[in-house]
């Protein structure tokens, strides 16, 4: 059900004209991932982690299942990388860190950043907001330089269809 209704939001919308389509699913390599996948022409896939081992086991078999399929990959992520305590700027890695980035390396793909675990983002999210929209926030740098990194991954690779889906 899940792939048929992604399927449906996908090629019964009228999108108008876009330069990219961001869909973000849920973490491993579900059905959703794989219909999409097999159905639909992607651009590539970025995949995102947050940086203990136990996740970035998902992520190596998202990788491996994109790989399959003949999906470029077009970076990995490292989400809830850092948490700066808001009262006092300490940093905590909760989740660890760097772990995301070392797979990268060892996988032979791109790092595309991490993204830190913050209050103002989600607070921005819950509003409709994207912290990203907000110039002023510095947690909209780590977002825009994502942005950037996607975007230059998808022109350096002369062989794809130009950017229509780009899926995490």
């Amino acid at each position: 059900m899940v792939g048929s209704a992604i399927l449906q939001l996908l090629n019964d919308v009228d999108w108008g004209p876009l330069d990219v389509l961001v869909v973000d699913m849920p973490p491993g390599t579900g059905d959703a991932q794989l219909t999409l996948a097999q159905r639909t022409p992607l651009a590539g896939a970025v995949i995102v982690s947050t940086p203990q081992d136990l996740a970035l086991i998902d992520a190596r078999k998202a990788i491996a299942m994109f790989e399959k399929v003949q999906v470029p990959i077009l970076g990995l992520v490292e989400n809830m990388s850092v948490f700066i305590c808001p009262k006092c700027g300490h940093e905590s890695h909760i989740f660890s860190h760097g772990g995301a980035e070392d797979a990268a390396k060892s996988l032979g793909i791109s790092f595309l950043g991490g993204l830190p675990l913050d209050i103002d983002v989600r607070m921005a999210s819950d509003d409709g907001k994207p912290i990203a929209a907000n110039s002023g926030a510095p947690q909209a740098a780590a977002f825009l330089n994502l942005a950037s990194a996607v975007l230059d991954n998808l022109a350096a690779d002369t062989a794809l269809p130009p950017p229509r889906l780009v899926m995490d």
